[in-house]
Order: structure tokens, then C-alpha cells, then sequence
């Protein structure tokens, strides 16, 4: 099973949704870099369930502790190893699945490839694990800041109903001004309602979340396997519920012609090589080309529905499953800080990567 994601910049995330914690081991972080505990809380507390009625009631404070790597203030260069304790796992609530595979969740793949799995609220493929991403993505991000790189991400899209606006004519400072994370007011009124709807019909619904990183040097990428969106897009497809990527125009460049899509570039009066639109998305080539970056990933509705359905047991016996649990009606609010945390960790390593290639 792999565990650990980057090259220099590399993380190991560990522990399942309902065993003793979720953490994370940071490896490749350079020394003297300023990090408080509670900077990873803040992030970890814009993940964390039950911050509004829109989420899943369990009530976990993940709270993190440092366990290695940070001294003072200041990382040491060493492995950075962070924890977040599990105290409201309630595994009795799944003791029903021991033996049952829910439709659409990795129960069967997981007793298939490994032939023993943990039941309890999924175990590793919880979507749980992505806490420790997160409270990597926080260090990341202070790092990308000393280079003045920000990342944001926004919810635009839930179920049918879509934010017509691109970043640029939003403020993105209202992100956080609703529970679902979307910074246009009455866009955000109308996604509440269909997510208070649907939690009320006990079922679930996906959407699309936007991200921009603005700041980004030219450079970051390298030209053939490991192109810059390449490794975006793995890691926002390793994120639990994904279902897809695209980045500048994505699919929707499809219907333009070459002469509509093509990037044209001039010099501004400070002798700045620019672009005069950005279909190609900050990234020409696999290399990131000054511009800013901007993605959007696909969530599909949350598995887990408090519905009757039907499905086999591992020795392919018909079975009805009745939901119970504690799940989210829609997981994109809480998976905007997931969005945010695994773009940083991959401009993270690839900025550590271009100064390595400067030596």
C-alpha cells in the first residue's frame, strides 16, 4: 500500500479512522522554517467534522500534537511527525459491515487485495486519512509563503448548481463567510438549501471545487513525466470521493478553435514576459510559465447514505444494509482545505526540486 507521497518534500501518513489516531511524518522540510502548532490547528480545524450543520455530527476537536521536527518555533530539518488523537469514533455504529460490502465504498477492493480489512468507518480508506495531509499542507503552505505562492480553494459547484463567475471576479476573501465555502453570497444560499434538502432526504450530493495558486514562479515542473499538472492531478485524484481534474480551459477547451485557445505572450512595461489570457492554466509544457495556476476537482455524492439498499456479504450472500453512522450530505466544505493542502505539498516539492536543480 502506498503511504507516502513527494520527492523532496515527502510525507507518510498513517493510522485508521477509528484505531488510536491519524498522523502524518514529514520528511525534507528545510530547517529554521517558523511553524506553530497553531498554525497546522487552523487548518485542521477548517477540516474538522462537525463545524456546522452541513457536516457530519462526529465531534472530534482534532487536536494536533508535534511529536518531532519542530523546536522552538522552528523546524529542526529533521522528520516533522504530527498526530491527531481519535475520541469520538464510535465504532459500535459499524460492527453491522463486518462482513458486508457497501455499494460504492473500497470494502470489497480492500478484502479483495488484502484479504483482511478494517470495518470501522472504512479503516485506512476513511476519508479521515486526509487530516494528516492537512496538517502537512499547512507547514507547505508557510513554506510557498516565504516565496509569496498562496493557494486558495473555493466550493463551486454543488450538485447542479454552479458558480458562473471565475476567481478573478469574486472576492475570495468570503470563502469562509458560509458553511459551504463558496465566496459568492447568494450562489452559497442556494447550495445550503440543497445540501439541507438532501441531509433532510437522507441521501448525498457531489459537486466541484475551484483552486487557484497565484504567486507561482516560472520554472516549477519538469518536461516529461513529471509534469507539473500531471502531479496536481494525481494528487487531487488520491483524495477520497474524487472522480476527476481539469486544469486552465480543461474539457471545456475542447470546443474552441486553436486561434480562440492559443496563449499570446508580450512584455509588460517592467520587462515581464506575460500572457494575455490563461486558457493554458499557468503550466505550458509540464512547467509552470508565471501565470496563475487554477484547477477544479470533481467530488462525487458521499458513498455512505442513510438509506436501505442492497448488496452481497463477503461469501456473496444477498443482504440489506440499513445507513447508520454519522456521514457528511455533501463532503466539498470540508474538502476545500484538502484541496488547498495537497496543491501546496506538490508546489512544495517541486519548488525544493528547482533549487536542487540549481546547485
Amino acid at each position: 500500500m502506498s503511504n507516502s507521497y513527494g520527492t523532496l518534500f515527502r510525507i507518510t501518513t498513517f493510522g485508521e479512522s477509528h484505531g488510536t489516531g491519524v498522523g502524518v511524518v514529514l520528511d525534507g522540510c528545510p530547517a529554521g522554517l517558523e511553524v506553530s502548532v497553531e498554525e497546522i490547528q487552523s487548518a485542521l480545524n477548517r477540516r474538522r467534522p462537525g463545524q456546522s450543520a452541513l457536516t457530519t455530527p462526529r465531534n472530534e476537536a482534532d487536536q494536533v500534537e508535534i511529536l518531532s521536527g519542530i523546536f522552538e518555533g522552528k523546524t529542526l530539518g529533521t522528520p516533522i511527525a504530527l498526530l491527531v488523537r481519535n475520541q469520538d469514533a464510535a465504532s459500535k455504529d459499524y460492527s453491522h459491515l463486518q462482513h458486508a460490502f457497501r455499494p460504492s465504498h473500497a470494502d470489497y477492493t480492500y478484502a479483495a487485495k488484502y484479504g483482511h480489512r478494517d470495518h470501522r468507518g472504512g479503516g485506512r480508506s476513511s476519508a479521515r486519512e486526509t487530516l494528516a495531509r492537512v496538517a502537512a499542507g499547512a507547514i507547505a503552505a508557510k513554506l510557498l509563503a516565504q516565496k509569496n505562492i498562496k493557494v486558495t480553494a473555493y466550493v463551486s459547484q454543488v450538485g447542479p448548481i454552479k458558480l458562473r463567475k471565475n476567481y478573478r471576479q469574486l472576492n475570495l476573501a468570503k470563502i469562509e463567510s458560509n458553511a459551504v465555502r463558496c465566496p459568492d453570497g447568494k450562489t452559497a444560499a442556494r447550495m445550503i438549501s440543497l445540501i439541507e434538502e438532501t441531509r433532510d432526504k437522507h441521501d448525498s450530493v457531489g459537486g466541484v471545487i475551484s483552486c487557484v495558486v497565484q504567486g507561482v514562479p516560472v520554472g516549477l515542473g519538469e518536461p516529461v513525466f513529471d509534469k507539473l499538472h500531471a502531479e496536481l492531478g494525481k494528487a487531487m485524484l488520491s483524495i477520497n470521493a474524487v472522480k476527476g481534474f481539469d486544469y486552465g480551459s480543461g474539457f471545456e477547451g475542447v470546443s474552441m478553435f486553436g486561434s480562440q485557445h492559443n496563449d499570446i505572450f508580450y512584455q509588460d512595461e517592467a520587462g515581464n514576459v506575460q500572457t494575455r489570457t490563461n486558457h493554458s492554466g499557468g503550466i505550458q509544457g509540464g512547467i509552470s510559465n508565471g501565470q496563475d495556476i487554477y484547477l477544479r476537482v470533481a467530488f462525487k455524492p458521499v458513498a455512505t447514505i442513510l438509506q436501505t439498499q442492497t448488496s452481497i456479504d463477503d461469501q456473496g450472500n444477498t443482504i440489506v444494509l440499513e445507513g447508520k453512522g454519522r456521514h457528511d450530505p455533501c463532503v466539498l466544505p470540508r474538502a476545500v482545505p484538502i484541496v488547498e493542502a495537497m496543491a501546496a505539498l506538490v508546489l512544495a516539492d517541486f519548488m525544493l526540486r528547482a533549487e536542487v536543480s540549481k546547485l
